[in-house]
């Protein structure tokens, strides 16, 4: 690498900090104070850098369109694979990876379950919303009013006997999604698969896929995969990170 691009990238790296002096950056990066100034004029002029005040420099505009421009690339089925496989191994159940295209959940990714007995599916299916884990973590964080014109159009086949049937049943499973932070599929959509969902969410919040583990019922009763709901949770989360996601800081009450 050459020593002004070393530079100019250290350089980026300490503003990324906070605002800096030049007398600060030139310390920070061991150079005479004109070799900084040329940096940091070079810098200005494809906006990397700013200048905040007479003596003080920050991070310009450029570096955030880069840095939106490449999470907006992200591609959610590649960040998630490895993630996938983990859990995959971990659980020995089925993993699912789904997205929301028009009104039905796709399964974009999948890994199989160790166990003979398996469930059908494969990627590029199409399933339902209302009756599946990876459905309802999808839609269940939209705006109440969102929610209940997409509840509404919705034509409830019934699938199983467990199958909700219904915006209004919908609607108050959603809120419990919401509640939670998860979704379960008690055998609605196939009725000896049982599901637990989670939401991945991108660098602006947004749910933009969903991961489950969908395990027979002869299996594991319902308390034994609900126990798994961590793990699912956990991915979820390990994905949402690389995505750009940032956990709202919770707030800390003194006792």
């Amino acid at each position: 690498m050459s020593q002004s691009l070393k530079r100019g990238l250290a350089m980026l790296t300490a503003l990324a900090a906070g605002p800096r002096t030049l007398d600060q950056l030139a310390q920070l990066l061991g150079v005479h104070k004109s070799t900084a100034m040329r940096l940091l004029r070079t810098l200005e002029a494809g906006r990397f850098v700013r200048r905040e005040d007479v003596h003080h420099y920050r991070l310009g505009s450029a570096l955030f369109d880069l840095a939106h421009q490449a999470l907006e690339d992200l591609d959610v089925r590649g960040v998630a694979r490895r993630h996938l496989v983990e859990l995959g191994e971990l659980s020995g159940h089925t993993v699912h990876l789904a997205i929301l295209e028009d009104d039905q959940v796709v399964y974009i990714d999948k890994v199989d379950s160790k166990h003979p007995v398996r469930m059908y599916s494969r990627i590029g299916r199409r399933a339902p919303v209302h009756c599946t884990a990876v459905g309802k973590a999808l839609v269940a964080d939209w705006p109440a009013q969102q929610r209940r014109q997409f509840a509404e159009r919705l034509a409830y086949p019934k699938l199983t006997a467990n199958t909700l049937d219904s915006a209004e049943v919908f609607l108050a499973e959603l809120d419990r999604v919401r509640a939670r932070g998860y979704a379960v599929d008690r055998g609605e959509h196939e009725d000896f698969i049982h599901c637990v969902g989670a939401p991945i969410r991108n660098h602006r919040g947004d749910v933009v896929a969903a991961v489950s583990l969908s395990v027979p019922k002869v299996l594991l009763d319902l308390d034994g995969l609900l126990r798994l709901v961590d793990d699912v949770l956990r991915t979820a989360a390990e994905v949402s990170t690389k995505l750009g996601w940032q956990r709202p800081p919770r707030n800390h009450h003194s006792h």
